[in-house]
């Protein structure tokens, strides 16, 4: 074997292997994260809800699709998310599962500049109903699209496929701590584009003569193994462990304090001053200073008085009681079912 065939043959090896690492722009990509839902089913109905980390679901009209985190996946994958549909419609209405990418992590790719690189997409699917459906990519601003297409050839079976999508030269494509880039899975829509893989000046993301999903009662959809990567050749799935997933989507949402958890406040204070308050550390520094919130009612030994959050960085949070009875210096604070904090700084 020459040299030159040697390093061909090493290069096909490094791409298609985990060797080459660190490919994937999307996170969560084989669904194994859901702080918020845990594997429970999510009614997905009129808002930006996550079925699992990272990927939200909106819609525009009144229909009632549920989202769950389910063991049924491909081999090489243990999740994937189900979308059902729970009613029907004859008016057509956008609905998608969507992945808002941050600017900091699509930054290689180079769009909007002569040198943009093309990217391909692949992924997992299984869908009770069979034939054309539609797949986007958006900026930011939503005013540059390229939509494509993929084909569900058998009911109820899991499908492998592979897009890819040229570099758009143009438009505007930030790459800060806002969104970047969007991957839309559109399920439906009215009319749709004819204009496919290529960019428009549009915030299109539906292929007209796609499938309807929720013009079907009791369909089904699901996907996994979704992965975004530069180039032309789509690379087998990046598998990151656990811990590393999990930490990546904690950028965006962190949940703290889990039912049968505990945390005690200490804290000096005079008649006058009558609070005590702990600095908590999130376990990942966050996109941007979240909204973080007390969830439920807290078991405070007695004191009566619940908790509450003062201040909030990408680094940290201070959260204590006030007006605390005089003559304590410490509380148990007890979290039973229902009650944690959240921290959110979602794209």
């Amino acid at each position: 074997m020459t040299k030159a065939a040697e390093l061909a043959k090493m290069g096909e090896v490094l791409t298609n292997s985990q060797i080459g690492g660190r490919r994937n722009m999307v996170i969560n990509g084989a669904m194994k994260i859901d702080q918020r839902n845990s594997g429970s089913s999510v009614n997905l109905a009129n808002s930006k809800v996550y079925a699992v980390d990272r990927f939200y679901w909106i819609e525009n009209s009144s229909e009632t699709p549920t989202g769950q985190q389910v063991t049924d996946a491909p081999d090489g994958f243990t999740h994937s998310v189900k979308i059902t549909n729970t009613s029907t419609t004859t008016t057509p209405s956008y609905t998608q599962l969507v992945q808002p990418i941050e600017g900091n992590n699509v930054s290689q790719l180079y769009f909007g500049n002569s040198s943009a690189e093309s990217v391909t997409l692949s992924f997992y699917v299984k869908s009770s109903l069979t034939g054309q459906f539609s797949v986007a990519l958006r900026n930011g601003a939503d005013n540059r699209s390229n939509v494509s297409t993929y084909t569900i050839n058998s009911a109820n079976t899991w499908e492998r496929k592979t897009i890819t999508f040229v570099g758009d030269t143009t438009g505007t494509w930030t790459t800060d701590t806002s969104v970047g880039l969007n991957l839309i899975f559109r399920l439906d829509d009215t009319g749709g584009t004819s204009s496919l893989n290529q960019w428009t000046a549009t915030g299109n993301a539906f292929a007209s003569g796609s499938v309807r999903f929720m013009g079907n009662a009791s369909a089904t959809w699901q996907i996994t193994g979704i992965q975004l990567e530069v180039g032309e050749q789509a690379t087998p799935f990046e598998h990151r462990s656990f811990g590393e997933e999990l930490a990546l989507c904690q950028r965006y949402y962190e949940l703290i304090g889990k039912a049968g958890g505990g945390d005690v406040l200490v804290g000096d204070y005079t008649t006058s001053q009558q609070t005590i308050y702990v600095n908590s550390n999130f376990k990942t520094e966050k996109r941007a200073s979240p909204t973080v919130t007390k969830n439920g009612t807290w078991d405070v030994g007695g004191n009566g008085v619940q908790p509450e959050i003062y201040v909030s960085t990408v680094h940290g949070f201070r959260w204590g009681m006030s007006n605390v009875s005089a003559g304590a210096l410490s509380y148990a604070i007890n979290d039973p079912a229902g009650t944690n904090i959240t921290a959110e700084s979602e794209l």
